[in-house]
């Protein structure tokens, strides 16, 4: 990008209250309606006017450093902070990324299960439009409503042939594969990152594959036994696309300045 291209970028972003842009998410992603595993929302308080957000999939100190970096006014993560269950003393790794966050008045906002489920800007449904999918359903009786999504394909295909398509569009290789490379596939359920635990359901709605992040060692035995071929493809690889759409998506409604950086994991 020029200096003329950046000093017209800039002529053209418009600043934000950062109570205004918490408030619209909170509504957006209807998170109060939703019971997670961590506190969604604006996790850590920065500065009042936001220009500038930073989105990544996780908020790992090379992430909130790059966001430091760039000049950010906010950082906005699937994965934040304060999950349930970890330890609440702020020492160690904990305590260096706060510190940077504080130490720059840099606001982070988090958002977990309400980006997973969204119907447009969610990782659920930006997978599928990424795979080019017919327009997919929420996977009944399975809660949060949303969390695991179900299409058919209009044409059977090959479990290889939707693996090769799957390794091509994330571009990179699936962490596990259980299947049977010419076993038929119309009905695909999916939940990106750790959803290996509703492979039963989805085998009990009659799919033929299922997609997830990670794999567990009885997932395995699942998917034979139940004869649904299942992939896994990576956590961090099938959560990249719901945070850049909702990056997107802020960039165009409030006129401010996104970019997306990806730190890879290959888990």
């Amino acid at each position: 990008m020029s200096i003329i291209q950046r000093k017209m970028l800039k002529q053209e972003v418009k600043p934000v209250q950062r109570s205004q842009l918490d408030a619209h998410l909170r509504q957006l992603l209807a998170i109060d309606r939703i019971k997670d595993y961590c506190p969604n929302g604006l996790q850590v308080e920065g500065r009042q006017h936001i220009e500038k957000i930073i989105t990544g999939v996780t908020a790992c100190q090379q992430l909130v450093d790059k966001a430091v970096e760039l000049e950010a006014d906010a950082l906005l993560v699937h994965h934040g902070y304060f999950w349930k269950g970890e330890p609440s003393a702020i020492t160690g790794m904990k305590k260096r990324r706060l510190q940077t966050l504080l130490a720059h008045d840099l606001n982070m906002f988090a958002y977990h299960l309400p980006l997973d489920i969204h119907p447009k800007l969610g990782n659920n449904a930006q997978l599928a439009r990424l795979m080019a999918w017919p327009e997919p359903v929420a996977l009944e009786q399975v809660e949060p409503e949303g969390v695991v999504m179900m299409t058919e394909l209009p044409v059977e295909q090959s479990a290889e042939q939707l693996k090769q398509q799957l390794e091509m569009q994330l571009q990179r290789s699936l962490v596990c594969a259980v299947h049977t490379p010419q076993k038929a596939i119309r009905r695909i359920a999916w939940c990106t990152g750790g959803g290996q635990g509703f492979i039963d359901a989805a085998a009990a709605a009659g799919c033929d594959l299922f997609i997830t992040g990670e794999v567990s060692e009885p997932t395995v035995h699942s998917a034979r036994e139940q004869d649904i071929a299942f992939f896994a493809a990576g956590h961090h690889a099938t959560e990249r696309y719901g945070i850049q759409a909702l990056g997107e998506y802020l960039a165009e409604e409030f006129g401010l300045e996104h970019q997306f950086i990806d730190i890879d994991s290959p888990a």
